[in-house]
């Protein structure tokens, strides 16, 4: 019995941590950082191939999960569009051959919002569908709205993707 008490412990620490990472996430989006080339190159190379296997994945999810691979998609696709915006609205500072930048607050507080309500929502849908059941004979990870939490999530990546490019390319111009 107290060997199964260790993975309701890990389980209950994550989702404490939850509050606490999306508060730090906003907290380092926000914030003036210096624009590094090797750090720009790492990023975007992690969110390349991050995005590549979220789809992948979500083709072999749309399997089961109604409309996984296309809301995916189109959240990915979303999350590039607001990545390029993003980099409109940040505020870029050249110094003696150093560039600083400090992403737009606002934008930054919208998707860290939308994730969280996201979070919010697929949390309470799946319980709810776990107490009331599924009786239209679809799976509970449809009824529970996966294809909607892995759009939200292909928001993000597509966000700070295109966003890492953008400083990227603003690095390579400084040159």
């Amino acid at each position: 019995m107290p060997i199964l008490i260790v993975p309701v412990l890990i389980v209950l620490a994550v989702v404490a941590l939850i509050p606490i990472s999306i508060v730090q996430r906003y907290r380092m989006g926000t914030s003036r950082q210096r624009a590094r080339g090797w750090l720009a190159a790492i990023n975007i190379a992690g969110l390349a191939l991050s995005s590549s296997m979220f789809l992948v994945s979500a083709a072999f999810s749309n399997i089961w999960v109604a409309h996984a691979f296309s809301y995916t998609a189109a959240g990915l696709a979303t999350g590039m569009v607001l990545g390029i915006v993003g980099l409109a609205l940040t505020r870029w500072e050249r110094g003696a051959a150093t560039l600083h930048y400090t992403p737009n607050r606002w934008l930054v507080l919208a998707i860290t919002l939308v994730i969280t309500a996201r979070l919010i929502y697929g949390f309470w849908r799946a319980w709810h569908t776990w107490h009331v059941g599924v009786d239209d004979g679809s799976s509970f990870f449809a009824a529970a709205g996966v294809a909607g939490s892995m759009a939200a999530g292909a928001v993000v990546l597509g966000y700070y993707l295109s966003y890492w490019i953008g400083v990227r390319t603003r690095i390579r111009k400084l040159r």
